[in-house]
């Protein structure tokens, strides 16, 4: 038997001391020197580190799946922390955190929910990698789940990856003029970075818990694999309402609309492409609007409506310069 981490048979515990650890250490740097640029690498590198050591300390680190499952993760955290970094380093503070870092318990707040945002997506590597599961066995790689696993896997992130660049590209050719981002993968779904990175993390499940769907783990790490599920289930309800579509959509529309930032393009826009899954927006334009809100989860919450959502007072001073500025270049 290999060498194991000594405080539970799962993993469990000791990934998540050392996440509380690693959060906590760029923490105190952060709210010590008033620092944005270390928030996003401590969360992408976090699942880099917490990758490796439980690899390294699996009794199944020579076997293909642990291998492949544990650098995808880590493929996904370098990327991300790195792309973040840069675009922080470009942009110079984080928006985010005007107003709380000078408040510790309200800085330390964003560093709890990072640290539970880690250790949660971290669960199907983290215990697929376990001595309670490793000392079943498992079946050889190269199965019809591994391999769809692989695939969309590497659709995700590809998306991910892809259309954060486009979008980091247009912002930085556009500025502030209006234009709305619907080229590339935005011509399809107004948020191809969450959908990719919702469908990369279950392509990671899939092929975690083949030991269990193939009979070959028993008992506790069986209910432990499907268990963890729970990584990309919290990822996708932290994009759909936590920290993603739920602040963007709805709030980005009212602020269009409000301050009169070229709306009818951006309506259009909302009308035709798909909030989430990827489809054709010719066919997305006249779709129903029951199906936009239920097999495309547009729900009511993202949707913005000028007469319920609108600050009236606000968009009626904002039409009317418009109005104004109209008849004066006609003129």
């Amino acid at each position: 038997m290999g060498a194991t981490l000594p405080l539970d048979g799962y993993f469990l515990a000791i990934t998540l001391l050392i996440t509380v650890a690693y959060q906590l250490i760029f923490f105190s740097i952060g709210f010590t020197f008033k620092f944005d640029k270390v928030t996003d690498l401590a969360g992408g590198t976090n699942f880099v580190l917490l990758a490796i050591l439980t690899l390294a300390f699996s009794d199944a680190r020579h076997n293909a799946r642990n291998i492949v499952c544990s650098v995808f993760i880590m493929v996904w955290g370098s990327r991300l922390s790195a792309f973040l970094l840069f675009r922080i380093l470009k942009t110079g503070k984080d928006d985010r955190f005007d107003g709380i870092r000078e408040k510790f318990f309200s800085f330390l707040g964003f560093w709890v929910a990072q640290m539970m945002w880690v250790w949660a997506i971290s669960l199907p590597v983290t215990i697929l990698n376990s001595p309670k599961v490793t000392k079943w066995g498992q079946p050889p790689f190269g199965t019809g789940r591994d391999i769809a696993g692989v695939i969309l896997y590497a659709i995700g992130l590809t998306m991910e990856a892809v259309s954060d660049w486009q979008k980091y590209k247009f912002r930085s050719a556009h500025q502030n003029d209006g234009a709305v981002c619907d080229t590339g993968f935005f011509n399809w779904t107004r948020h191809p970075s969450y959908f990719g990175e919702i469908l990369l993390h279950f392509a990671i499940f899939m092929i975690a818990v083949s030991p269990a769907a193939y009979g070959y783990t028993q008992g506790g790490g069986y209910r432990a694999l499907y268990a963890s599920i729970l990584g990309p289930f919290f990822i996708t309800f932290l994009l759909m309402f936590f920290s993603g579509l739920n602040l963007q959509e709805r709030a980005g529309a009212k602020k269009r609309y409000e301050r009169g930032i070229n709306w009818p393009a951006y309506e259009r826009y909302l009308q035709r492409t798909s909030i989430l899954i990827p489809f054709p927006p010719q066919l997305y334009a006249g779709m129903p609007v029951f199906l936009k809100r239920t097999v495309f989860l547009e729900f009511p919450m993202y949707v913005f409506d000028p007469e319920k959502h609108a600050d009236r007072k606000a968009s009626h001073v904002t039409h009317a310069e418009e109005d104004r500025a109209g008849e004066s270049s006609e003129a």
